[in-house]
């Protein structure tokens, strides 16, 4: 029987410690939504510059290189696992850089998926590449996929137009990176920015949907799902990441805290729209059915 590391009082965020592929393979649930960031595979002794100073680019032994086949074999597992715990009308959303993301095309494409959209992130703030050697790096991918090629995917296109200034949003996001106030429970060394998840969640999910995060961190993937009224699952190895996770959630969950961070989101990249972000009266959203633990 699974026992959650953590559940939130409403029963919208919930946290398992473990590895995601055990986990995944050991309980029958169907989710609307998936989002990954894995490891990129680029802890390898490199540098960067972080807040002005160089730093390692070293994150932990769980974001080390095996090898192509080693890692291919890793990423492969982990996306059968999600794919089977994946509505029929569902999608996934997956970060990376050119470190892992063909690695996770292929794989998706050998499962059966469909590739919908490869999103280039452009980074409004990125840092800059101390060697002087290539060009700055300042954008990451995010592949959208479906379930399979047959089955009709839900997408928000009306918001996501709307969100754009009243024409059709592009592949190619700019948004800034993470914001200092995003980090006020800790920090997570590959912590995504809330307004870049909060996106893909409004484009591919209604409220009251069920979101999966297998790699979950921090759990930007949970703030940004509870934010928006979607329900949460979270899976990390790590418990230092599962305390903040925590601690995250505990946070929007104080008095003001939610509209705290709701106006910075709208402020900062026009996320938010009225339909979507307000507090729907509970006869307005359809919470089906809930976790088996």
């Amino acid at each position: 029987m699974i026992v959650p590391y953590y559940k939130s009082s409403d029963s919208r965020f919930t946290l398992l410690q473990g590895d995601c592929i055990e986990l995944l393979n050991s309980f029958e649930f169907k989710f609307d939504m998936i989002f990954a960031d894995p490891p990129y595979h680029l802890s390898n002794g490199g540098i960067s510059v972080q807040s002005g100073r160089m730093v390692s680019v070293n994150k932990g032994t769980w974001d080390k290189s095996k090898g192509f086949e080693e890692d291919y074999k890793f990423d492969r597992t982990w996306l059968e696992a999600c794919r089977n715990k994946l509505k029929a009308n569902g999608t996934i959303w997956i970060s990376g850089t050119y470190h892992n993301i063909f690695s996770i095309a292929r794989c998706l494409t050998e499962l059966g998926y469909k590739i919908l959209n490869c999103i280039t992130w452009v980074k409004t703030n990125p840092p800059p590449n101390l060697s002087c050697r290539y060009f700055t790096h300042s954008a990451e991918y995010i592949l959208w996929a479906r379930h399979d090629h047959k089955t009709p995917h839900y997408f928000n296109y009306e918001l996501m137009k709307e969100i754009n200034g009243g024409t059709q949003m592009r592949d190619v996001w700019t948004l800034p990176a993470i914001a200092p106030w995003e980090k006020s429970c800790g920090k997570h060394p590959t912590q995504k920015p809330l307004n870049v998840v909060a996106r893909a969640i409004q484009a591919s999910t209604v409220p009251g949907a069920w979101i999966l995060d297998p790699f979950t961190g921090s759990s930007t993937t949970g703030i940004a799902a509870n934010l928006l009224n979607r329900r949460f699952l979270g899976i990390d190895m790590e418990e230092k990441f599962l305390q903040m996770s925590k601690a995250r959630k505990e946070e929007i969950d104080t008095p003001g805290k939610r509209q705290e961070y709701v106006k910075r989101l709208e402020k900062q990249a026009r996320l938010f729209q009225d339909k979507d972000i307000r507090v729907l009266g509970e006869q307005d959203i359809d919470y089906g059915p809930e976790l088996p633990f």
